[in-house]
């Protein structure tokens, strides 16, 4: 089941981190301290990855399941992804 805007802010923090799990990788980490991290989980050359998006509440739930959705794209190497010779969206280098 997606995640919802009020179960993300009605999250308390606990003595260990959690997630709270949206959808196709997309997940919420509550740290101890109360901080709210979005983060995507993937796979790349047969390795689990995570790619963090932000936190909440500067990073909505709308917002992040966008990032994700680009993120994925750009990680398959479609539409103008950057790459080690540059070439990223506006042409310039990534790094």
């Amino acid at each position: 089941m997606p995640l919802s805007d009020t179960a993300i802010r009605t999250a308390k923090p606990t003595d260990k981190p959690y997630k709270l799990a949206d959808e196709k990788g997309l997940f919420l980490l509550v740290t101890p301290a109360g901080g709210k991290w979005w983060r995507l989980k993937y796979r790349f050359g047969g390795k689990e990855k995570l790619l963090s998006l932000g936190t909440y509440p500067d990073v909505g739930l709308k917002d992040a399941r966008a990032m994700s959705a680009s993120g994925k794209l750009m990680m398959t190497g479609r539409r103008g992804a950057p790459t080690r010779s540059g070439g990223g969206l506006d042409g310039s280098r990534a790094y």
